[in-house]
């Protein structure tokens, strides 16, 4: 009896541990279960928080990045859809259609129902599970809303951008919860804050939680409380001070969290991962409806090239901290490439939760690099792979390849010139054909791009469409 208790606690340590075999040590080693609180920021520039040297005010952020781990070299994809997909799949976009742009409000496809979501294999293991914000992977059909893809709770829009005072997308209220439409007054940033910490209030501390909090500060239109936009009276330029008081306001919010959790006495078994979807939009052709005559684009990507929608480092490297108490060491730095698709098999390790066995992740588990400093074992980083584009990054080189006439290959040393500045690609024709040989394989296994199936279906339709001539104009009026 007694041999038989040890086999199934030792079995049990494996399901927790979510590694497979591990030795007696390494399992003793694995933290409990925590609960896990994801904050996703939107547009956010790597520079634009003030433990990267800003004079944007984010002392909440900046607590918890010293507190805790900063990555330096966290990528995601350029736009908010595939970034988002790749945090909820652990999987490139590219297998599944979504490696193209965003899912645009007239879009009638979403995330593949097929794919098992991390929400899914959080609750499949105990955790209760809630989206408190912006969605953004598919809205047409409900079968691809949040409440159909393994969150208990949900609550913000289901779409993408979203006036911040008025709460609709391109005139249409875009606000719910649990898929019922929800009219409200409030600043949008603010309300999800607060609901935030209802929920943490109402939690029952027993169950495990996975909270994905997912602003949509500080992505346009940018706007801003009065008494937010007064904190920067200094700055002349109002887009840069509304994205500054937009941030500002975003990190009050944060630590009205972290409070929260505190006063539940969860905050020591919480785990609070917080970043970027991607990087700062530099371009008005990727922020939606700006006004730059008065004032540019707000967002700072630092020393880095280009931002949002750019497969360059400015795009896709992105400002991310960890913080754990107790677990991850006070002011450490994680400073190899990690990437979105990483935290399904972080998470879902720490939680002793398993994915799809039929379709393996791409990404993994970062734990042990976090919590000790350990060098993670991966060939490469794939930022993109989409018909007419890619970048792939293994090493100190990153290749950015743009097939669309006239093509252009650029390869960079990342580790000597993070600002992507000295194309070295002639110079290194051997490592050039390696990294494409790598983007070939991927694209071997991507799905169509589901934007660009639907647009070009439209684009026919439109071509193929009859259009009566000015003379038929009476025999079609006269038509039964």
């Amino acid at each position: 009896m007694k041999k038989l208790g040890f086999i199934i606690a030792f079995m049990v340590a494996l399901l927790i541990a979510g590694r497979g075999w591990l030795p007696p040590e390494a399992v003793a080693q694995q933290p409990p279960r925590p609960h896990i609180v994801y904050i996703l920021a939107d547009d956010l520039g790597w520079k634009d928080v003030g433990f990267h040297g800003s004079d944007i005010k984010t002392p909440n952020l900046d607590r918890l990045a010293q507190a805790g781990v900063t990555l330096e070299q966290n990528y995601t994809h350029p736009w908010c859809t595939p970034s988002r997909a790749a945090l909820m799949t652990g999987r490139y976009p590219f297998r599944y259609g979504l490696q193209t742009l965003v899912i645009p409000s007239a879009g009638t496809y979403g995330l593949s129902t097929d794919e098992w979501l991390l929400p899914q294999a959080l609750k499949e293991v105990g955790y209760e599970t809630a989206l408190v914000g912006k969605w953004h992977l598919g809205h047409a059909d409900r079968k691809y809303w949040p409440r159909q893809r393994g969150f208990d709770y949900q609550y913000g829009p289901i779409l993408g951008e979203i006036d911040y005072f008025t709460h609709s997308a391109h005139g249409v209220v875009d606000w719910y919860r649990n898929n019922e439409l929800v009219n409200e007054e409030g600043y949008v940033t603010t309300l999800l804050g607060q609901d935030a910490v209802k929920l943490i209030g109402e939690h029952d501390t027993d169950t495990p939680l996975f909270l994905y909090l997912a602003f949509t500060a500080p992505h346009a239109p940018y706007q801003a409380p009065e008494e937010a936009l007064e904190q920067y009276a200094n700055i002349t330029d109002p887009n840069r001070r509304a994205y500054a008081a937009m941030i500002s306001v975003m990190d009050e919010q944060i630590g009205q969290v972290v409070e929260a959790l505190e006063r539940r006495g969860m905050r020591d078994n919480t785990l609070i991962v917080f970043q970027s979807d991607n990087g700062g939009p530099r371009s008005a052709q990727v922020t939606g409806e700006v006004d730059t005559s008065g004032g540019t684009i707000p967002a700072d990507n630092g020393i880095f090239r280009d931002g949002k929608g750019s497969l360059y480092e400015g795009g896709t490297r992105v400002v991310a901290l960890a913080n754990w108490p107790g677990q991850l060491k006070p002011g450490s730095v994680a400073d190899q490439p990690m990437h979105m698709v990483d935290w399904y098999p972080t998470f879902a390790a720490l939680a002793g939760a398993s994915s799809d066995p039929a379709k393996p992740l791409d990404g993994l588990n970062v734990w042990p690099a976090l919590a000790n400093g350990e060098n993670i074992d991966r060939d490469a980083v794939g930022f993109d792979v989409e018909p007419l584009r890619a970048a792939v990054h293994s090493g100190d080189w990153k290749l950015v390849w743009k097939t669309a006439l006239p093509s252009k290959v650029e390869l960079f040393n990342i580790a000597q010139d993070p600002s992507e500045e000295t194309n070295l690609a002639y110079q290194n024709l051997r490592i050039v054909a390696e990294l494409k040989q790598r983007i070939e394989k991927m694209a071997g296994e991507a799905e169509p791009s589901l934007f660009l199936t639907e647009a070009l279906g439209a684009a026919k339709s439109l071509l193929f469409t009859s259009v009566a001539l000015p003379e038929d104009a009476e025999a079609i009026e006269n038509q039964p």
